[in-house]
Parts: C-alpha cells; sequence; structure tokens
C-alpha cells in the first residue's frame, strides 16, 4: 500500500474502520490464505485440548481482531496524539509506571503484540519520555510515515543496530522509558537469541531485552493496549518477574515469555497469532508451518 493510500484510509473513521475488519476478517477465516493457516497452526500448538469447534471460533474472532489492529495502523500513525489520547483509557491512571520511575533507573517496557501496539505508543509516551526500538519495515517508503506517527506523543524511534543500543542504556541512565516489542523472532546463529518455552514449545526469543534488564538495573513492565467497544482502548500494565533479568539467558527468556503468555490469555484472541512465532526450531527440527509433502 503506498503512503498516499496509508493517508487517506487513516481519514475513514474509526467505528467503520472496525466494521471492514470485522467483515474482512471473518472472510479471511473462511478461505484458505496464508495468515489463516499460520494462526491454525499456532492456536493447534498452544490450546492442544481445546475442542475443535472451540478453537474454530477463537480462529474466527483472531483473524477479525488482527485484520482490526492492521487496519486501524494508518489512522494510528496519522492522526494527531490528541485524537488517540481522547480514545485511550490508562489502567490505574499509570500508577505503576509512575512509581517504577521514580525509582530513577528508567523503566524497560515489554510490549507484546497483542492489542494495537501502535496506539498504545502514544498512551506510553504521554507519561513519559520514550525511547522505541523498531525494526524498519521492509518496504522503505513506509517508514517515514512510521516514525513520524509513532513519535507524535513526543517519542524517539531508534532502529535495530550498534546506535540504538547506546540510545536505549543512555534513556534508562536518564530515568525515561524504553519500549521493546519482545516476541519477535531474532534471527537465528548470531546469539541473538535463545529457546525458551512459550506456550509450552519451543520458541526464539531475543536475549537482548535481558541483558539490557541486569546490565541497567531497570524495573520491567509488561504493556499493553486492549481494544474495547465503541472505538476505544485500555492501556495495562503489569509488573515483570525479576527473573526476566537473570544472568542465565535461557531463566531470563523463559521468564519474558511467561509473562507475555500472562498477557495473552487475559485476550487471546486480539494476540498477533498469524505471525509464524515457532518459525524457527531447534536442532534444525521442520518449522510446523511447513505444508506435508502431498
Amino acid at each position: 500500500m503506498s503512503v498516499h493510500l496509508i493517508k487517506a484510509f487513516a481519514l475513514v473513521p474509526l467505528p467503520l474502520v472496525r466494521a471492514l475488519g470485522w467483515l474482512i476478517g471473518g472472510l479471511l477465516s473462511l478461505i484458505p490464505n496464508r495468515e489463516r493457516r499460520n494462526a491454525e497452526v499456532n492456536l493447534k500448538l498452544v490450546f492442544p485440548s481445546m475442542a475443535a469447534d472451540e478453537r474454530a471460533a477463537l480462529l474466527r474472532r483472531v483473524m477479525r481482531e488482527n485484520t482490526c489492529t492492521m487496519l486501524e495502523m494508518p489512522a494510528a500513525w496519522c492522526r494527531p496524539a490528541a485524537y488517540w489520547m481522547r480514545h485511550i483509557e490508562i489502567a490505574d491512571g499509570g500508577a505503576l509506571m509512575r512509581e517504577k520511575l521514580a525509582l530513577g533507573k528508567g523503566v524497560l517496557v515489554a510490549a507484546p503484540h497483542q492489542g494495537n501496539w501502535e496506539v498504545g505508543v502514544h498512551a506510553l509516551a504521554s507519561l513519559a519520555p520514550a525511547t522505541i526500538l523498531y525494526r524498519p519495515p521492509r518496504q522503505s517508503g513506509l517508514e517515514a510515515l512510521i516514525v513520524e506517527g509513532r513519535s507524535r506523543q513526543g517519542a524517539t524511534l531508534v532502529p535495530i543496530g550498534a546506535s540504538a543500543i547506546r540510545a536505549m542504556y543512555g534513556a534508562l541512565k536518564r530515568g525515561e522509558m524504553v519500549t521493546i516489542l519482545p516476541d519477535q523472532q531474532p534471527k537465528p546463529g548470531r546469539g541473538a537469541g535463545v529457546f525458551a518455552p512459550f506456550f509450552g514449545h519451543p520458541a526464539l526469543t531475543m536475549t537482548f531485552f535481558s541483558r539490557l534488564a541486569s546490565r541497567s538495573g531497570a524495573p520491567v513492565l509488561l504493556t499493553w493496549a486492549e481494544r474495547l467497544p465503541g472505538g476505544r482502548y485500555r492501556l495495562h500494565f503489569r509488573e515483570a518477574s525479576e527473573a526476566v533479568s537473570d544472568e542465565d539467558e535461557v531463566v531470563a527468556a523463559t521468564a519474558l515469555n511467561a509473562g507475555v503468555e500472562q498477557v495473552v490469555r487475559t485476550r487471546p484472541e486480539q494476540y498477533l497469532w498469524t505471525y509464524r512465532r515457532f518459525g524457527v526450531q531447534p536442532d534444525g527440527q521442520p518449522s510446523p508451518y511447513r505444508k506435508a509433502p502431498s
């Protein structure tokens, strides 16, 4: 989608965007497509004891919620931050975040792909200066739009790389907030990840997050923006286990994944199950998303 089309679609009223997401997502749950297959594989892996009809119903909700998230992104990038602040309720007024910021060590925020993380950025940055790590999109023409959109509330965006590491340590030393999406699969073979259980299955999990937590001493919070009826959202906070900063990388990654799993279980239909979270498997085992030969 071109930048011009994204900006045009951002003008569509949010209730209509959600209605389209519900309709298109429902259709995508019925016809063969890559995203539906990914979600089917994931749901079967993580909820093996769930009845088939119940899992099929969850799949329909997942496709609808995931489609809503994707269709809401143009508005999240292009509409003023003030618009979003009128539509986001910050749970408990952000008391837990303020409590941790008061310690003076900064706060390391794990923001998994739950609800609408793009909308959550605006609410997070309203609470404290925020530095947000991001992976540049494959379509280079979108990067400027995304960076501008995510920084509308004053957040600082830094792409993955050596300069990002320095920027994040610096932000924490200044007592600020650093936000990372912790459930993106790192590239294998570079020491950037270890295998740790996620819903009982090995998932290649980033080690940088736990290293940053351990070396900075910053408290760690999990956050997510739950989609609510009526075009609204609620930003939640949850304290992470101290084990996420353990020096043993597998122990830390296991604790991080357990925290993400707890978040996902609050509203499993709002997690990004269309993502191939288990795409890389240990010991060269085949990806569960690989189709069996016919």
